[in-house]
């Protein structure tokens, strides 16, 4: 009899979650593909605006008036359609982070051009908080039409979770912000029935992307051997006080975000911002522009290639660049590019101290840099191990991510309240 119970329980939830397979695979698959083809659009857009143009105009590609030109004139064009596009592409940007409502389906298109002219025109956010707000959009709106049965949240939870297994090119990634929103939260039922479906449209996202696209993280830096008590040292040291320095940007982000909203119409906020950054990027040098991903993996071919000095000033105008551009209305996320300041910041301590092995050095940077910008803990040490691909890099992270994260808990994360206040 108790063994007729126990095969009942059991079987209750597969036949709940099967019918779950299909529109998750879907969403996967959309979540993707879309995600795909808004890089791939932005991508050619980038060659025309900063390869294409300028040569035809004899003006350096990467050159300081160029530079400036563009990225005020990109701050005046995302200005118009924020302005005049319907839904004014979507709430400030300032105010989402990872878990994105569910928007108009008016919105989602000026969302998508906002965000392709950003991607392109070089300011320094990635895709990925508009990308998901999109694709969650399209999946509620499409999912209650098709299949109304289903609960409304699901769709929305299948969509983020495409999303994050798209982008990051493994649903592992999608796995770990799972369980991180599910704890403290009274479920019904197992773990695992709760994340199924979306580590099913997680991995058609991630699938994917890896066989249309083929990403990597790897940045194919020197092996790390056998750690030892320098190398500890090394870790805790980079990632406390890459999340020291983190903090800094955290802290001034709501008097900057509040400076920028005191110009109150986009087509003043977007165009000084953009000014700002042209202001940056041409003090940084090109490798400070865009969302960081490509120009990320440059300075980690050659981490003997830049001189200390070189990788501080990388860092502080990068880190600069997310700030301004995150404050003044530019449709985009923050983790990219604060990826590209945690590994110029990795890299700066093994030009300062030539004793810090170069894969520690970056994936402490990392790690820390994204304690303070997202509060993440398990992504922050997902993305610093796959940067470097050394397992024995993730013992030592696990460690050093204890004090670096005493010093983030509790305090404020980049990203706003509707009202200006910082989230905690």
């Amino acid at each position: 009899m108790a063994q007729d119970t126990a095969q009942q329980a059991t079987a209750a939830p597969a036949r709940a979650l099967l019918p779950l397979i299909l529109p998750a695979l879907v969403v996967g698959v959309g979540a993707s593909l879309l995600f795909l083809g808004v890089s791939e659009a932005a991508e050619a857009l980038q060659d025309v605006l900063w390869q294409n143009l300028p040569d035809a105009l004899g003006v350096g590609r990467y050159s300081v008036l160029w530079t400036i030109v563009m990225l005020t004139a990109t701050g005046v064009v995302v200005g118009l359609v924020v302005w005049k596009v319907p839904g004014h592409a979507g709430p400030d940007p300032a105010t989402m982070g990872l878990n994105a409502p569910v928007l108009a389906p008016a919105v989602l298109p000026g969302l998508l051009l906002a965000t392709a002219l950003m991607l392109a025109g070089g300011p320094s956010l990635g895709p990925e908080n508009p990308i998901i707000a999109v694709n969650v959009g399209l999946a509620f709106w499409l999912g209650r039409r098709l299949l109304p049965r289903l609960p409304g949240g699901l769709w929305a939870a299948l969509a983020e979770a495409a999303t994050i297994g798209a982008l990051f090119g493994t649903p592992v990634a999608a796995a770990l912000l799972i369980s991180e929103a599910l704890a403290g939260r009274q479920l019904k039922g197992a773990l695992w029935d709760n994340v199924f479906a979306p580590l099913v449209a997680a991995a058609a996202g991630a699938i994917t992307t890896t066989l249309v696209a083929h990403p990597t993280f790897d940045l194919h830096l020197p092996a790390l051997g056998r750690p030892g008590w320098g190398d500890l040292l090394a870790v805790l040291v980079i990632a406390s006080a890459a999340a020291l320095f983190g903090m800094c940007a955290v802290r001034a982000f709501p008097y900057v975000h509040g400076a920028f909203a005191r110009l109150r119409h986009p087509m003043l906020m977007l165009p000084a911002g953009g000014l700002v950054l042209g202001l940056l990027g041409a003090l940084g040098g090109h490798l400070t522009l865009f969302k960081g991903l490509e120009e990320v993996g440059e300075i980690a071919a050659d981490p003997d290639g830049w001189s200390a000095g070189e990788f501080a000033t990388m860092t502080v105008v990068k880190l600069a660049a997310l700030l301004v551009a995150a404050s003044c209305g530019f449709r985009g996320g923050r983790i990219f590019p604060a990826v590209f300041v945690g590994v110029a910041f990795g890299l700066c301590a093994h030009a300062l101290v030539p004793g810090v092995h170069p894969a520690v050095g970056v994936a402490a940077g990392v790690l820390g840099m994204l304690l303070a910008i997202t509060r993440q803990g398990w992504v922050s040490l997902f993305t610093a191990a796959v940067l470097v691909s050394s397992p024995a890099i993730i013992a030592l992270l696990c460690i050093a991510s204890l004090p670096a994260w005493l010093l983030v808990t509790g305090r404020p994360q980049m990203q706003l309240r509707a009202d200006g206040t910082p989230v905690r």
